[in-house]
C-alpha cells in the first residue's frame, strides 16, 4: 500500500469527485440548495421539492466540512434563493430587495449551523438518539420560523409550510399545531432522506435488512400521521356542508401610480361603481372590495361615506370594503387602514383598523432616527395601528355572520387570524392590495398564507385583492374558487360571484390551535434541547465509518 502511486494510499486512480471534492461539494450544495428552495415555493407548482431542499446540505454535514466553508456556502445559497423568491420587491425598491433577500436568507439559514453541529455526531449513536436528534433539528427550524413572526416587527413571509398550499393532505395537522407542524414534518423528511442516502452511499451497508434508516422511517411515520388526519376530516364531509351565501368579489386593478393621486379619485370611483353594479346584478348576498379601495376616507369624509352608502343602497347588497378612517380629537388627527361594513341603510359605525402595519410602507419605525426614510413611504404621515380584533357583523341569508377582517399582509401572521377567531369570527375576510409588486409571484405567495390560516382556524377565508389573487378557501385549505380571466390569469379587472359553503361541524367551534395557540413552539424547543443534549451524553456504540467522502 505504501508504494501505491495514488494519494491516500489508494491502489486505483481516485475518482474525479474525490480529487476535486473540496470545491465540487460546496458548489453542488450551493446550486442544489438554492434551486430546490426557490422551486419549493409558489408560483412554481413543485411543492414536493420542499421534502428534500435541505437534504444536500444535511448529507454534506455528515462529513464534517470546515465550518467556514459550510457557513459561506449555505449563506450564499440562501441569499440567492431569497433574492429570487422576493424578486417582485424590485417593483417597489431594488435597494430593499438586495437588503431583505440576504437578510431573510441568513435568518432562515442560521438553522444550518445546527445541522453542521448535529449530523457528524450521529455516527454510531443508537437509533433512539438519532431520531431524537432528527426531531431536535425539526424543532430548531420551528423556533427559527417562530422568531420571524415577531423579531424586528416580524416578517414571516413564506414559512416552509406555505410551500404546500395546494397539497391539503399534509396541511391538516396545522389545525392542531399551527403551520409550524407542517414545517416540522417537512424538515424531518429532509433529514430522513439525507440520513438514508448516507446509509447507502457512505456507510456502504449491503445487507438489505440493515439498509433501513431509522430517521427515514420516523419521517414516513410523521407524514402518515398527517395523511391520517386528512382522511378523518374528509369522511362524509359532504353531509355537513351548509350554504353561507353568494359572495361577489370585486378586483378593480387600480395602478399604484393612480391610487394615491387625488386627481385620479373620480376615475377610481367610476371603476368601482361599474364593477359593483355588475356584481350586484348577480344578486349576491355580499360584495367585497379590496384594501383601501375607496379613494378617500369613509370615516372622516362625509362625501365619501355618502358615496359608498349610496352604492349599497342602489344594489341593495351589503358591502365589506377597505378604506381609510380618520379620527380627530384634542390630540390631533389619526388615520387608519380600515375595513367597513356598509348596508343599504348606511355605513356601520364600528369598523376594523389594521393591527400590524407595514414598516416603511405605512410607517417609519424609529422615526427620530430613521425619519429621513420618509421619502420611501408613499403616504403623507404614519398610519396608526388598530388594537381590536372584533369582527364586523353582516346579515347573510342564514342570519348575522361575523367577518374577521385581515388587511394587507396581516394574513401572514398566524396570531392575528387566531385572535380574530377568538373574538368570534365565523369567516376570515382578507382585503389586500398586491398591485405594488407587478404580475409575478407575489400574489400567489401571499395567497398561500391564507390557505394556512384557513386550516389553522377552521374558518373559510374570502380574499379580495386590488390586483392579484382573489377567491374562496374552505376551512380545510381547499381552494374552491379563484377569480381569473379567460386566459387563466389572476391579474385582471373584474368581478365574480361564488356560492360559498361551510362545514357546520366547525360553526362556533374552535380548532385546537385556536384554543391553545403556539404550544407546539414550546414543544419544539423542548425537542431541540433534548435531541442536542443526548448527543453530548450518549457515546457512539460503533466506530465512525471511513472517511471524508465529501470533505
Amino acid at each position: 500500500m505504501a508504494d501505491a502511486p495514488w494519494p491516500d494510499g489508494l491502489e486505483t486512480p481516485p475518482s474525479y469527485w474525490r480529487l476535486n471534492a473540496r470545491w465540487l461539494a460546496p458548489l453542488a450544495v450551493f446550486l442544489s440548495t438554492a434551486i430546490l428552495t426557490v422551486l419549493s415555493f409558489p408560483p412554481y407548482a413543485a411543492p414536493e421539492f420542499a421534502y428534500a431542499f435541505a437534504s444536500p446540505a444535511i448529507f454534506w454535514a455528515f462529513s464534517r466540512p470546515p465550518l467556514k466553508v459550510f457557513v459561506w456556502t449555505l449563506f450564499a445559497a440562501q441569499a440567492v434563493a431569497w433574492i429570487v423568491i422576493l424578486c417582485w420587491l424590485r417593483h417597489v425598491t431594488f435597494f430593499g430587495l438586495f437588503l431583505l433577500g440576504p437578510f431573510v436568507g441568513a435568518w432562515v439559514g442560521s438553522w444550518y449551523l445546527a445541522v453542521w453541529w448535529t449530523m457528524p455526531r450521529l455516527h454510531g449513536r443508537p437509533a433512539p438518539v438519532r431520531m431524537l436528534a432528527q426531531l431536535g433539528l425539526a424543532g430548531a427550524w420551528v423556533l427559527v420560523e417562530w422568531t420571524r413572526t415577531w423579531l424586528l416587527s416580524g416578517f414571516p413571509w413564506l414559512p416552509l409550510a406555505a410551500s404546500q398550499w395546494q397539497r391539503t393532505s399534509i396541511l391538516q395537522i396545522a389545525a392542531y399545531t399551527g403551520a409550524y407542524g407542517v414545517s416540522f414534518v417537512l424538515i424531518a423528511m429532509n433529514v430522513g432522506f439525507a440520513a438514508y442516502a448516507h446509509r447507502l452511499l457512505v456507510e456502504g451497508e449491503r445487507n438489505f435488512l440493515k439498509r433501513r434508516s431509522p430517521e427515514f422511517l420516523l419521517a414516513l411515520f410523521l407524514l402518515l400521521a398527517c395523511l391520517s388526519i386528512q382522511v378523518q376530516e374528509t369522511i362524509n364531509r359532504r353531509l355537513f356542508n351548509e350554504s353561507l351565501g353568494r359572495i361577489a368579489l370585486v378586483q378593480p386593478d387600480i395602478p399604484q401610480s393612480a391610487k394615491w393621486d387625488p386627481a385620479e379619485a373620480p376615475g377610481i370611483q367610476r371603476i368601482l361603481e361599474r364593477l359593483t353594479r355588475t356584481a350586484g346584478a348577480s344578486r349576491p348576498d355580499l360584495i367585497l372590495w379590496p384594501e383601501s379601495a375607496a379613494p378617500g376616507a369613509v370615516k372622516g369624509d362625509p362625501e365619501m361615506q355618502a358615496w359608498v352608502a349610496s352604492l349599497a343602497k342602489e344594489t341593495n347588497v351589503p358591502l365589506l370594503i377597505g378604506a381609510n378612517a380618520f379620527e380627530t380629537d384634542a390630540n390631533g388627527t389619526r388615520w387608519y387602514d380600515a375595513g367597513f361594513a356598509v348596508t343599504p341603510d348606511g355605513v356601520q359605525p364600528s369598523y376594523y383598523a389594521k393591527r400590524h402595519l407595514v414598516p416603511f410602507g405605512e410607517y417609519v419605525p424609529l422615526r427620530p432616527v430613521l425619519g429621513w426614510m420618509s421619502k420611501f413611504v408613499p403616504l403623507p404621515d404614519d398610519a396608526n395601528p388598530g388594537r381590536d380584533a372584533a369582527p364586523l357583523l353582516i346579515r347573510l341569508p342564514h342570519g348575522p355572520t361575523a367577518f374577521g377582517v385581515l388587511i394587507c399582509y396581516e394574513d401572514i401572521f398566524p396570531q392575528l387570524a387566531r385572535d380574530s377567531v377568538l373574538s368570534g369570527s365565523d369567516v376570515l375576510a382578507v382585503l389586500t392590495n398586491d398591485a405594488w409588486y407587478g404580475e409575478e409571484g407575489a400574489a400567489y405567495q401571499h395567497a398561500a398564507h391564507s390557505v394556512l390560516r384557513a386550516v389553522e382556524t377552521r374558518r373559510p377565508v374570502l380574499r379580495s385583492g386590488n390586483a392579484g389573487w382573489s377567491g374562496w378557501i374552505d376551512e380545510f385549505g381547499g381552494i374552491r374558487s379563484t377569480l381569473q380571466d379567460d386566459q387563466g390569469s389572476v391579474y385582471l379587472r373584474g368581478t365574480g360571484s361564488v356560492n360559498v359553503s361551510r362545514d357546520r361541524r366547525w360553526v362556533g367551534r374552535k380548532s385546537f390551535y385556536v384554543e391553545h395557540g403556539d404550544w407546539f413552539v414550546l414543544a419544539s424547543a423542548g425537542l431541540a434541547l433534548l435531541g442536542f443534549a443526548l448527543l453530548f451524553r450518549v457515546p457512539p456504540t460503533v466506530p465512525e465509518p471511513g472517511a471524508g467522502l465529501l470533505r
